[in-house]
């Protein structure tokens, strides 16, 4: 489905990704773990085409997207979630959830309208269709970032510490929305320092440090059996706090 050669992507001087290789079949969750400042980010935001890699190949259902002069329809195919969920705070959660879809043509008004009421109502979330982002809570906001994604019928989604802004009480409404995801399907890619989360919730998991991917394996393989000595350090300092 999505397959990655020797990706590099550099800020000024800075080498962020220095020779990323990866595959993602379909159905897949892969964790990816490893220190702050190794390129976990950046490596989603090269995928989603948000940052422009300096050399390598993304290579998406046999199309290399850095070939691809048109990034609309990757963005739409390649979802991302963020951090900061990126709501617009001017518009109602329905409004949010609706809007791309309806400015890009790729459903009726009426017919997204309808799509984002079943989602809203499918996670208990109906009664937040009028409310503004300021009136909801973040765990609310992350799940409505979820749903505005899903509506653009993606065919991977890129979560990008989806969890990290949120209070403790709230990562559960989020992480369980993305283990309904993964068990109707989707395919996802996740970065987060929820080590709990991703032993038990991804299929593979890859760690990274100083902008490569240093080993890759099952949960199993990688949290109770570890090679490399930086992701052995990695993980003791994890198992520490």
């Amino acid at each position: 489905m999505l397959e990655i050669k020797n990706l590099k992507k550099r800020f000024g001087n800075k080498k962020v990704l220095n020779g990323i290789n990866l595959n993602v079949n379909e159905r897949d969750i892969i964790g990816i773990i490893g220190p702050s400042g190794c390129g976990k980010s950046t490596l989603l935001r090269c995928i989603n085409l948000l940052e422009k890699p300096n050399s390598g190949k993304i290579i998406f259902e046999g199309d290399n997207l850095l070939d691809n002069k048109s990034f609309t329809n990757t963005r739409r195919r390649i979802g991302m979630v963020f951090q900061q969920f990126n709501l617009f705070e001017h518009m109602n959660v329905l409004d949010n959830i609706i809007f791309a879809p309806v400015k890009l043509k790729i459903l009726k008004k009426q017919d997204a309208i309808k799509i984002a009421k079943n989602y809203l109502k499918d996670i208990d979330l109906e009664d937040i269709a009028n409310n503004y982002p300021s009136e909801i809570s973040g765990g609310q906001k992350q799940r409505v970032a979820i749903i505005r994604t899903l509506m653009m019928k993606p065919d991977i989604i890129l979560f990008d510490e989806p969890t990290s802004a949120l209070d403790p009480e709230m990562i559960g409404e989020v992480t369980n929305l993305m283990r309904k995801l993964a068990k109707e399907g989707m395919t996802m890619i996740v970065v987060s320092h929820e080590m709990n989360f991703i032993k038990n919730f991804c299929t593979k998991v890859v760690f990274m440090s100083d902008g490569v991917i240093v080993e890759e394996g099952t949960s199993k393989e990688i949290f109770e059996s570890p090679k490399d000595q930086r992701l052995k350090n990695f993980l003791s300092k994890i198992n520490s706090y």
